[in-house]
């Protein structure tokens, strides 16, 4: 069985990062996905999907994304339920993303992404590789 999803779309307001009680990061969000027809006035509707991000994608997230930004989006769909403040049970039904890439980018974020540096993914090669090829060396 596959439960696998891709989407491409806007993001719909600014990301808020929460804690859990465990201080795990995690933000939920709403993607605006345009549907492959036109209506008669015109206009290409849109479905708004219920996404969840947690850990490094829910910073990163927070970090560089802003509305209106296009994003894609990977992940796979959950259900829960549970009972709210009035004893109504709720069902949701939600994307959980295991990757998320943003698809441009905005005046408002180049400095921070362009200056952000994750010393993790770095390594001894990286550095290395960076003196072995030259610019001029590069065909584009």
């Amino acid at each position: 069985m596959v439960n696998r999803v891709v989407l491409i779309g806007r993001i719909t307001k600014e990301v808020d990062l929460k804690m859990t009680s465990s201080q795990i990061p995690v933000t939920s969000f709403t993607l605006a996905v345009n549907r492959n027809y036109t209506s008669q006035n015109g206009e290409k509707p849109a479905d708004f999907i219920s996404c969840v991000a947690w850990r490094g994608t829910a910073e990163f997230m927070s970090r560089f994304v802003r509305k209106g930004n296009l994003l894609a989006v990977e992940g796979s769909i959950q259900t829960r339920n549970y009972e709210d403040q009035s004893g109504q049970m709720r069902y949701v039904t939600e994307v959980v993303c295991d990757s998320v890439q943003l698809l441009e980018r905005n005046d408002n974020n180049n400095a921070s992404y362009d200056n952000f540096k994750d010393d993790d993914a770095q390594d001894d090669f990286y550095e290395t590789s960076k003196q072995l090829v030259a610019d001029d060396d590069l065909p584009f």
